[in-house]
This record gives C-alpha cells, sequence and structure tokens, in this order.
C-alpha cells in the first residue's frame, strides 16, 4: 500500500498530523479512522452479501420460468384454435 512512500515520507506525515491534531486528539483521530474503515468494510461485506442474494434468486427465477412456460402452453394451443368473437353492432327494430 506504501510502496512508494519511504520511512522518511511517513515521519513528515505524521509529524504534520501532531502538528495540526496535537497530541491529545491523536487517539480519537485514530479511533475515528478505524471505526471508518471497519464500517466501510462491513458495507462492502455486505453489499457481496447482496449481490450473491440477488443472483442466486435470479438464477431461481430463470429454472422456475421455463417450467411456467412448458404449462401454460397447452392452454394458449388450445384457445388458438378458438374462433374469434367479432363484436356485432347493436340494431334497433
Amino acid at each position: 500500500m506504501f510502496g512508494s512512500l519511504g520511512f522518511t515520507e511517513l515521519i513528515l506525515i505524521l509529524v504534520i498530523v501532531l502538528i495540526i491534531f496535537g497530541a491529545g486528539k491523536l487517539p480519537q483521530l485514530g479511533e475515528g479512522l478505524g471505526k471508518a474503515i471497519k464500517g466501510f468494510k462491513k458495507s462492502v461485506h455486505e453489499a457481496d452479501a447482496i449481490e450473491a442474494e440477488a443472483q442466486a434468486l435470479a438464477a431461481q427465477q430463470q429454472t422456475a420460468a421455463p417450467a411456467q412456460a412448458i404449462t401454460a402452453a397447452p392452454a394458449q394451443a388450445m384457445t388458438v384454435d378458438q374462433p374469434a368473437a367479432v363484436a356485432q353492432p347493436a340494431t334497433r327494430a
């Protein structure tokens, strides 16, 4: 992760952070950063779980769809052979 940063650059960044935030706020800053990283990892893991669940549901629906089409096909074939009813205009006597 820090492949391009050397030891001296990291020390310089740490000194700047100490000057800006002070030694008293540094533990709070670390705690907040840790919670943020933990929350990010949790949300990424939940997103992967939701995506996997959605894919499983889609696969289940795809396997169920051909079975429904097979059972619906004979009923459609019977209605195709029947003549269509034509609406007759009402005549008055």
